[in-house]
């Protein structure tokens, strides 16, 4: 699974001019589910998610976790993290898990990433979204599973 974290001030998410999930400050997950991930790969970068260490600490250094800070996670599903630009300037969206299992997936990531204490609002899945977020910092990171994988066979 493939996810872009950003650290925010607040952020929400609007389907037909309706907010269907909105949070203060935390962190905003655009998530994409690959063709071939399972539970675990939602299960770990669940765990992934909310130990990552970018918000800061009472020095000012990035030390904090989402765990540590007591914030929340605005979880939105988005297959385009599975673009490929490699054929041209029309990205294809093949190595996307196909929509049921994206959608099962997107769930699964969200329902692991409230069971390790965060509160977790959502999207819609398949929805049409207008994003809304004040990024702090700016921070935004990219994760991962198959890039973790490789990570950790090579440190062994």
């Amino acid at each position: 699974m493939r996810a872009l974290v950003q650290r925010v001030a607040r952020a929400a998410v609007r389907v037909g001019g309706a907010t269907v999930g909105e949070i203060g400050e935390g962190l905003l997950v655009l998530v994409c589910a690959m063709a071939g991930d399972g539970e675990a790969e939602a299960a770990a970068l669940a765990a992934r998610v909310a130990r990552l260490r970018i918000f800061r600490d009472e020095a000012g250094k990035m030390n904090r976790a989402l765990l540590d800070t007591g914030g929340a996670a605005l979880v939105v599903s988005q297959f385009t993290l599975a673009a490929d630009t490699s054929r041209g300037n029309r990205p294809g969206f093949s190595a996307a898990a196909p929509p049921e299992a994206g959608e099962r997936l997107y769930l699964a990531f969200a329902a692991a990433l409230a069971a390790h204490g965060v509160a977790v609002a959502t999207g819609r899945f398949g929805a049409d979204m207008d994003v809304e977020l004040v990024n702090q910092g700016p921070v935004t990171i990219w994760l991962d599973t198959a890039q973790q994988g490789r990570a950790n066979k090579s440190a062994q």
